[in-house]
Order: structure tokens, then sequence, then C-alpha cells
């Protein structure tokens, strides 16, 4: 069983520490939770790493940050000015986080989570053999903005969903 606890102590201690952050599954469209969730920690003074390699093929860019095939590719990337990427974020299912807690473990980061939904107890478990810190079934949006005051009276705080209505119908 993982023996990271997921307690308020904790999730603070690793939203404080690491601030380079590399998404895997990084979507370009805007609706897209992986999207939202990223707009929100870059707003909030942390570096996104994208990692989504039909992006990075067509050699392209999510939040203005160039993105990447692979975790590998973007630690070798960002190493030659001096950035290590401390948390791997993983928007994937649950079966493609083996391989994803081995890059984790190879460049390096501290923490590997898994956001909503995903589970993987072995990769965890390899992971924090290796020193990682490993949090599953949370989503790093939600817990910083629980823990740092993101949350407004309706539950968010980023403007994109209203109470008023439009002064003018759509159709």
């Amino acid at each position: 069983m993982l023996q990271t606890p997921d307690t308020v102590s904790t999730l603070r201690r690793i939203l404080t520490q690491c601030r380079t952050i590399a998404v895997v599954g990084l979507s370009p469209q805007w609706h897209r939770p992986s999207h939202f969730a990223a707009k929100y920690m870059q707003a909030h003074g942390y570096r996104i790493i994208p990692v989504n390699p039909l992006v990075a093929k067509e050699g392209g860019e999510i939040l203005g940050e160039h993105a990447y095939a692979s975790v590998t590719e973007a630690a070798a990337a960002l190493q030659k000015d001096g950035v290590k990427i401390d948390m791997v974020d993983c928007f994937r299912k649950s079966e493609d986080i083996p391989p994803l807690a081995d890059e984790a473990i190879a460049v390096g980061a501290s923490c590997l989570w898994l956001q909503l939904g995903v589970f993987n107890e072995e990769a965890g478990l390899r992971a924090e053999a290796a020193g990682l810190s490993v949090i599953q079934n949370r989503c790093v949006k939600i817990e910083h903005a629980r823990l740092f005051g993101g949350l407004g009276w309706m539950g968010v705080n980023t403007k994109v969903i209203s109470a008023k209505r439009p002064q003018q119908l759509p159709y």
C-alpha cells in the first residue's frame, strides 16, 4: 500500500515545493479538464510543461509553452536551461501510468500526481520506493484552490462560470 499520506500538510508541502509541472496529456482545447487545470496552475505562478505527442509532432505550443512528446524529452530540453521537472501530473488512463512513473523516476521528479479517477498501485509503489511522493485520484487544481484560497463562494473563482444570464439569447 502507498505510504504517501494525502493529508493537508502533505498536499500543501508538495504544492509549495513543486513549481515546475510536466502535465502529461495536456490538451490544447480550452474546454478540456487538463487545459483548465494547467491554465489555473500557470496563472498561480507554476511553470507548466506540456507533454502531448500529437502537438509536439507538429512543433506546437500549449499555454505558450513548447510541447514535448515525453517527460524524458521535456526534462532533457529543460536541463539545458537549468530547469528541473518537480512534478509529473498525469491526465492519462490508469493502465498508462507505469511507464510514466518510470519516466518521473528517471528525470528526478519529486512527485507523481495522478488526476481524479486515476489509480495504479504498482506504479505508485515503484515511484515511492524511488523517493517520490505519490498522490492518486486528486486534482491538482482543486487541491491548490482548496488549500491556498482559490475557491469562491460558488466553488470556483475562475470567472469562466457565471450565474448571470446573457442579455441576448445565442439563437
